[in-house]
């Protein structure tokens, strides 16, 4: 009862309580996230840019609930965020193939179409770790260079370098699907 009360007076977070605050409830925020959308990388993401933007407002955050409550709100919109732009993504790709669908030759098209999609995807896998990384944050959950850069903790060039690789692969290896 006292460190609920303790968690809703305000409070100055410094490093060590800072410190103190992420090893308690890293675990339930990403809890939340990742039983939401059962994906490990980007629900660990979310935790970090969760915890990264608690930082960086520490000296103008005020939380009139918990701490405890207040990052997991937090997460819970975060979540949210994911599953809007997740899906508005996938609507947009549905819309596209669809509307491409409606073309003479549909269904040759879309055969077409998924042998193109499996051999990228079987390429994306032979890249090394963090490229494939980089190019899946990129060009599957459509998160900025800064973004990745952020998550990933490389520079911005970095994340352009793994971006030109991944493409240099791809274009080498799909020449058969080039107009």
């Amino acid at each position: 009862m006292n460190q609920d009360l303790a968690d809703i007076i305000p409070m100055r977070i410094d490093e060590t309580t800072f410190r103190q605050i992420y090893l308690l409830h890293w675990e339930k925020v990403f809890a939340v996230c990742y039983n939401n959308i059962r994906e490990t990388e980007p629900a660990k993401g979310m935790v970090q840019d969760i915890f990264k933007s608690l930082w960086e407002r520490k000296d103008e955050l005020e939380i009139t609930v918990s701490i405890e409550r207040y990052l997991l709100r937090a997460a819970k919109l975060k979540v949210f965020e994911y599953l809007r732009n997740t899906k508005s993504r996938a609507e947009h790709n549905e819309s596209a193939f669809r509307n491409y669908c409606h073309s003479s030759n549909c269904t040759e098209n879309e055969v077409f179409y998924n042998n193109l999609k499996s051999q990228v995807e079987c390429l994306v896998d032979t890249l090394p770790c963090q490229c494939r990384n980089v190019f899946r944050m990129s060009r599957e959950e459509g998160l900025t260079n800064r973004e990745i850069a952020s998550r990933l903790l490389i520079s911005e060039r970095a994340v352009e370098y793994h971006i030109t690789r991944a493409l240099s692969t791809l274009k080498a290896n799909l020449t058969e699907y080039l107009v």
